[in-house]
């Protein structure tokens, strides 16, 4: 089925039946041999799979757990080819690794900053292409801010997988009241969304357009007027 020889009826081999009755119990060295034996299998399902943003050697590793599983729980008894057995638990372990990276990315890129640059509800990053390089775009933009502005955008949006604070908690922080802290934020958003900081950012949104940029200066200018400065860029 997968392209693999049935290795238990290879002629001068070791009967693997044996093999696999020392590893359940116990024996590293018979762990250690069947997964060398079957370790092509890894390989052939990772090559298979739509790994998103999982690397390729994280992958391995992920399937490789999933092959020591199945030596473990494998029953030769029961006439299934090992290779048939090992598939679904490596594919298992695979796909849940990919699955806890794109968890990842969503802690990392939080929806609601992306917002910002997106201008609609549910901009998932899990949907988005290249995320790894939103991700390293975002985080050099906030880099790019004045500290404070930077600290209160960070916890406010729990960057870098960090649990997300509230304003007042912030501003306990900060020596501060939460409505200052909310300022800062919405001082600091109205500077994310400048297009002469954010280009590479919205590059890659592809939100790098003239109607983009108008619509960020008008906000930028709604913002302008709340706080009651003048008209201008900030």
């Amino acid at each position: 089925m997968f392209g693999f020889q049935n290795e238990e009826s290879g002629l001068g081999r070791d009967p693997e039946t044996t093999l696999f009755a020392q590893a359940q119990a116990g024996c590293s060295e018979s762990i250690n041999e069947l997964m060398q034996r079957h370790e092509r299998i890894v390989h052939w399902v990772v090559r298979r799979q739509w790994l998103l943003t999982l690397p390729y050697e994280e992958a391995l590793q992920a399937g490789r757990y999933g092959l020591w599983r199945a030596i473990l729980g494998y029953d030769p008894g029961r006439g299934n080819a090992f290779s048939t057995y090992a598939y679904q638990a490596i594919m298992k372990h695979v796909w849940a690794a990919v699955k806890s990276e794109q968890r990842r990315l969503r802690r990392e890129v939080p929806a609601g900053i992306l917002v910002l640059f997106c201008y609609q509800p549910g901009c998932d990053p899990a949907g988005l292409r290249d995320q790894q390089e939103i991700t390293e775009s975002l985080l050099e933009l906030v880099r790019r801010l004045p500290k404070r502005l930077r600290l209160v955008i960070r916890a406010y949006y729990g960057l870098k997988g960090k649990e997300p604070q509230t304003l007042q908690a912030m501003g306990e922080q900060l020596g501060v009241s939460g409505e200052r802290v909310r300022q800062l934020r919405n001082e600091a958003l109205v500077w994310l969304r400048q297009p002469a900081h954010s280009q590479a950012l919205r590059s890659l949104l592809a939100r790098h357009n003239q109607a983009q940029y108008e619509l960020a200066d008008r906000l930028a200018q709604a913002w302008l007027k709340r706080r009651g400065g003048r008209n201008g860029r900030p």
